[in-house]
């Protein structure tokens, strides 16, 4: 069946994660976080991940706000930027940038093309409704998308398969004509078990997970996904 809907992961597939600590570390008087900021990135967005799991796991749900803020903590203390005068204050700005995250450079094109195309467009994502709400608007691109789609409504993250049913829910499609696309490659493959089509946007050049299922696609970027969504 073709395909009639393309959904995508929102933090670090449609929304650059790196920026707030990127922006924050090219502010005057940051010198010590400007020497270690991708570090700190990398650990904020990994503890930020590892935090769903494991909540989702012994069954104690918080928002994913909550989940953001104890992934920060820790990467603060754990590079040794939590305490002093400019700790709380770095927090706060972070935590302030990380709602005005930017989107991608191909990311307003490809979605304009799908929605030129008379596809529909959705988020699904672990962000709250209003951190998605936040991104959505700071990135311009809300008239290009039908939907954000939020795992608050079910108190589960992903990869979690009902997550995944929210995009039937929504849209009355069967998951034959959904292309999901996610940065995540956990989340492209678990995608794909639950039966999309699915597309791993490998920035990074990661290797490929070793999960049961794998993505039916590995991108460098999101650029070309209006031509794989209509060849399908």
């Amino acid at each position: 069946m073709p395909i009639t809907t393309c959904v995508f992961d929102a933090y670090g597939t449609l929304f650059d994660v790196a920026a707030a600590a990127r922006i924050a570390a090219a502010e005057p008087g940051r010198e010590a976080f400007a020497a270690e900021w991708p570090e700190i990135a990398n650990t904020w967005r990994l503890k930020q991940l590892q935090y769903t799991w494991l909540r989702a796991t012994a069954g104690v749900h918080q928002d994913f706000w909550s989940v953001t803020q104890d992934g920060l903590d820790y990467a603060l203390e754990a590079h040794g930027m939590a305490g002093g005068q400019s700790g709380p204050e770095l927090r706060a700005r972070l935590l302030q940038l990380y709602w005005e995250l930017s989107a991608y450079p191909e990311v307003p094109a490809m979605l304009g093309a799908l929605k030129a195309a008379r596809m529909n467009t959705a988020i699904l994502s672990n962000g709250t409704p209003g951190m998605l709400e936040g991104a959505v608007g700071a990135a311009g691109i809300g008239d290009v998308l039908d939907a954000s789609l939020s795992v608050q409504s079910l108190g589960v993250y992903k990869p979690h398969r009902s997550v995944y049913g929210l995009v039937g829910a929504y849209f009355g499609c069967p998951a034959s004509e959904v292309l999901f696309v996610s940065s995540n490659c956990w989340d492209a493959c678990a995608g794909a078990g639950y039966g999309f089509h699915a597309a791993w946007a490998n920035r990074a050049g990661e290797p490929m997970d070793r999960l049961p299922w794998k993505p039916n696609y590995v991108l460098k970027d999101l650029t070309t996904i209006p031509e794989i969504a209509a060849a399908i």
